[in-house]
């Protein structure tokens, strides 16, 4: 039997690890698989993603729409954006607020912005000229992440960065 790349069925068992302590193995593990695939294969990967989306009805409704530039091996939408600029969409990316810890701004996104790299290594619009966005204006995110469990929660890098940005949308659905 062929051994699934992203297999993590031998989850960390230690009793004395919190689990925020696991979590962090696991994105370590996953992330260093994730990085043994090849250009081509993360190539193939980036061009189906992009199709899909396309081919999907989700486009359809949408105009301002948030995405991210992959970095460390991400599945990042890169091939996505030259389309979505092709239909007119309304692109943004996010920057790390340099006024609120731990924080996003999303700012627009065209052919032409200047970019520029954050404390992580990530390029971001630079935001002395970007025309920001409220986040609560964005009509669909494509959000980074290392993994997925099979309910679709989402494990993002760690920082908690989306969770703190987008968590008035949780408190939304509950109320």
């Amino acid at each position: 039997m062929q051994k699934n790349l992203f297999d993590v069925s031998d989850p960390v068992t230690q009793t004395s690890n919190t689990l925020a302590q696991q979590k962090q193995v696991l994105r370590k593990k996953i992330r260093q698989q994730r990085n043994t695939l090849s250009y081509s294969a993360q190539k193939h990967a980036r061009q189906n993603l992009s199709r899909k989306i396309t081919q999907s009805r989700l486009l359809l409704k949408h105009q301002h729409i948030a995405l991210f530039l992959s970095n460390d091996g991400e599945l990042g939408p890169d091939v996505l954006i030259n389309t979505l600029l092709s239909r007119k969409k309304t692109l943004f990316l996010p920057v790390i607020d340099p006024l609120k810890k731990k924080s996003l701004i999303f700012c627009r996104y065209t052919q032409n912005t200047t970019l520029q790299k954050n404390r992580y290594g990530i390029l971001e619009p630079s935001l002395s000229k970007a025309q920001k966005m409220p986040r609560r204006f964005l009509s669909l995110v494509f959000l980074p992440l290392v993994a997925f469990d099979r309910q679709g929660n989402r494990m993002g890098m760690g920082g908690g960065y989306y969770d703190r940005c987008f968590a008035f949308k949780h408190n939304q659905h509950h109320r």
